[in-house]
């Protein structure tokens, strides 16, 4: 019988490379809008680092709250590009990341922490690009006991994460994005920038229509005076 709720598992569907570093040029707001807006880590988690973008492959991580053993593991587990997105029950009594992992994981290559729990030393965090994001500070650090699991579904600010989704990050926020799903979405969010550019023109040149504000007013039964 499986160990479940302490055991390490493979990441089962890896995506591209090429797949994933096509979502470098997009925004958080045109993947959600074309999501129905449905998807979304919570804006309780925020990021902790100087700016830049967080883009690369989930290696998910469910703990006891105030716990990192696991989180430890998928360190040395992680390949180049990978984000480390934990559950950590969103608890903020213990520190799940600080300083030293995060020096471990910039030196094997990962994109960045997503940690739905507390961080510390987040001046470490604060001076550098290195995209954390997280629901809180504390200074009090993390056990090391277990249990946890590693390469399993997650839910992160309610939002449910899978290992091998694609995670986005900026400043106005998370987004997990389904390997299965990626190269459509790509599709749609690549038109909604040509229309959203052909708005920005038309501001700029004095031409935008916004005759649809009353129209839709109006469908609506709201009365003018």
């Amino acid at each position: 019988m499986p160990n479940i709720g302490f055991r390490v598992l493979d990441m089962k569907n890896r995506p591209p490379q090429q797949l994933v570093e096509q979502f470098r040029d997009v925004v958080t707001p045109h993947v959600s809008d074309n999501l129905n807006r449905m998807e979304a880590v919570s804006a309780a988690l925020r990021p902790y680092h100087s700016g830049g973008k967080l883009l690369g492959v989930a290696l998910t991580v469910k703990t006891r709250p105030g716990d990192n053993l696991m989180v430890h593991k998928a360190i040395d587990m992680a390949e180049p590009g990978d984000v480390i997105v934990v559950d950590a029950g969103g608890d903020l009594t213990n520190a799940i990341v600080g300083e030293i992992m995060l020096r471990l994981a910039e030196k094997r290559g990962i994109t960045g922490f997503v940690i739905d729990g507390a961080i510390r030393d987040t001046a470490a965090f604060a001076d550098g690009v290195f995209p954390v994001y997280a629901r809180g500070i504390t200074h009090r650090g993390p056990y090391k006991d277990g249990p946890g699991e590693v390469n399993v579904p997650v839910s992160v600010g309610g939002m449910i994460v899978r290992p091998g989704d694609i995670m986005l990050g900026d400043e106005d926020g998370l987004v997990a994005i389904p390997a299965a799903e990626a190269e459509a979405l790509l599709k749609v969010v690549r038109e909604q920038q040509i229309r959203e550019k052909s708005i920005m023109d038309s501001i700029a040149d004095g031409t935008v229509d916004r005759s649809w504000i009353d129209k839709t007013l109006k469908e609506k039964g709201c009365e003018f005076g």
